[in-house]
């Protein structure tokens, strides 16, 4: 098992590298193929791909296999990289970053997926503390491995990196992650669903990526994005109450533990925003900290987060309790972000440390234990799109999060996070700057605390030390009702069976 979950963590890290490794690369990537607003496409492109593409994959991993789609995730990902890294053109470049983006999409969701199929759920929490602490490595070391290969090799190998990573973990994959058996569904694969949440989810991206920077929220693209996702999404909930197999299962939907997971996720996420986005801006224009070192200044949190999804797992593992940990987790956010908004006020690259490695013991605590709550808690046929439905609100909450708080930070500032120039700014501007990222502070603190009320809500069903069963459901048998509270109340069943869902009772 140790091989194939080396693989499938190698199947992630692509994903998670490329868009840390390309942020240093934007501006020569500006100087070489377009204006510097066009290459903000680049970004869009990607991060509308994900989210558009995520539960989609998902729910293809349960009806056709997620071995087999992820491995066909990755190799989209790899070619596209490849087109990418020799695009003549801005324009090649930004439809092969949609097209690597809507792979990544299913890289993350199918592997996180793929370690709920492989590991039992009383060990699940330790696993994905390690792919936590890979991702937050990946995440320090994204953007200065970036800086030397834009410096010493030329952009384009911003992209080549990811092909001999992943046909490392193409080849891993292939020989050590088992293939569980599918059953063939009879039930037609929800189309309409599928191209009405492409278009909800799309709209509302765009939305919130464009909304107050490329256009103002009254302007008429705003509107109309805005009445396209409300159109999709009321078509969306109709036609899924309808659906033989929904691409959004409804009754998911309404269990307590997917609900509460997916707005806890959300916004942890959107929270998380407030650090990485608006503390390095901070420090650079606050301490005259380099780029470089207001990356660096991120390693605190970094170093947190490993820790605590390390122990957590641990501890989740020895005891079959997760619920305390996502809690406690949710209160040291909101407490390190009430910390950075007083101490901001009178700059300190140390105690910025202090408070980003705080926020990131807690944020280390949550995100893991919400995925280990969700796989626990549903049946194995519905453990991919349960998976993405997850990975779905995170998305959701990331991009929400960095429009909400960037239009606090713009509304208080009068200057936009992407804005250059800051280091001229006159002692008034600065005090506006820093009254500005306080605001985003005090703000996302409000967020982390809602999440927490939501969070003591979810239901603390003990986690089983049996693994995953391999056998494959009938065909066409429709999903399982709700079990009985005492089913899932004896850790150490005998029962293969994943599934329970005991104490999810409805939201």
């Amino acid at each position: 098992m140790g091989v194939a979950f080396g693989a499938i963590v190698l199947a992630m890290l692509p994903a998670v590298l490329d868009q840390t490794i390309l942020t240093t690369a934007l501006p020569t990537i500006a100087t070489d193929l377009g204006r510097l607003a066009d290459v903000s496409w680049v970004v869009t492109a990607y991060v509308a791909g994900a989210a558009v593409a995520t539960p989609l994959w998902g729910k293809l991993g349960d009806r056709i296999g997620r071995k087999r789609m992820l491995e066909l995730a990755l190799a989209i990902f790899l070619t596209a990289s490849a087109v990418c890294g020799a695009a003549p053109d801005i324009t090649m470049l930004i439809v092969s970053r949609a097209v690597q983006g809507t792979a990544a999409g299913g890289l993350m969701t199918l592997a996180m997926a793929a370690v709920g199929d492989i590991v039992s759920p009383r060990e699940r929490g330790r696993y994905q503390g390690y792919i936590a602490a890979a991702f937050a490595l990946a995440t320090v070391v994204g953007p200065l491995v970036g800086g030397l290969l834009v410096e010493h090799a030329g952009w384009r190998w911003v992209f080549y990196v990811n092909l001999p990573l992943g046909l490392l973990a193409l080849a891993g994959l292939h020989r050590s992650l088992p293939s569980a058996e599918i059953a063939a569904d009879p039930r037609p694969f929800d189309r309409s669903g599928a191209v009405l949440l492409a278009g909800a989810t799309a709209g509302l991206t765009l939305a919130c990526v464009w909304g107050g920077d490329r256009y103002g929220w009254g302007s008429p693209e705003i509107l109309g994005l805005i009445a396209a996702t409300l159109l999709c999404s009321g078509g969306l909930v109709v036609g899924e109450r309808r659906a033989a197999d929904p691409i959004v299962p409804v009754h998911l939907l309404g269990t307590r533990v997917v609900a509460v997971a997916s707005a806890g996720l959300f916004l942890s996420t959107a929270a998380l925003f407030a650090i990485t986005v608006f503390v390095p801006l901070f420090l650079q224009t606050t301490t005259a900290a380099t780029p470089t070192q207001a990356g660096l200044l991120l390693v605190p949190m970094m170093l947190g987060v490993t820790l605590s999804t390390t122990l957590s797992g641990r501890v989740t593992a020895r005891t079959g309790r997760y619920k305390p940990f996502p809690i406690a987790g949710l209160g040291l956010m909101s407490a390190a972000l009430v910390l950075l908004a007083i101490v901001s006020g009178d700059p300190s690259r140390t105690r910025t440390a202090i408070g980003v490695g705080v926020f990131g013991v807690g944020f280390g605590m949550v995100t893991q234990m919400l995925v280990v709550a969700v796989q626990n808690t549903v049946d194995r046929r519905e453990l991919g799109i349960a998976t993405a439905t997850t990975s779905f609100f995170r998305g959701l909450g990331a991009t929400a999060g960095a429009a909400g708080l960037g239009a606090v930070f713009a509304t208080r500032s009068g200057l936009t996070a992407g804005e250059t120039g800051l280091r001229g700014l006159s002692a008034a501007a600065r005090g506006d700057l820093i009254g500005a990222v306080q605001a985003v502070f005090l703000v996302a603190a409000p967020l982390a605390l809602l999440g927490l009320v939501i969070v003591a809500r979810l239901p603390d069903v003990p986690l089983r030390r049996s693994p995953p069963q391999a056998g494959p459901p009938q065909a066409g048998t429709p999903p399982r009702a709700s079990s009985p509270p005492q089913a899932d109340r004896r850790p150490q069943a005998a029962s293969a069976e994943p599934h329970s869902e005991a104490g999810t009772g409805r939201a």
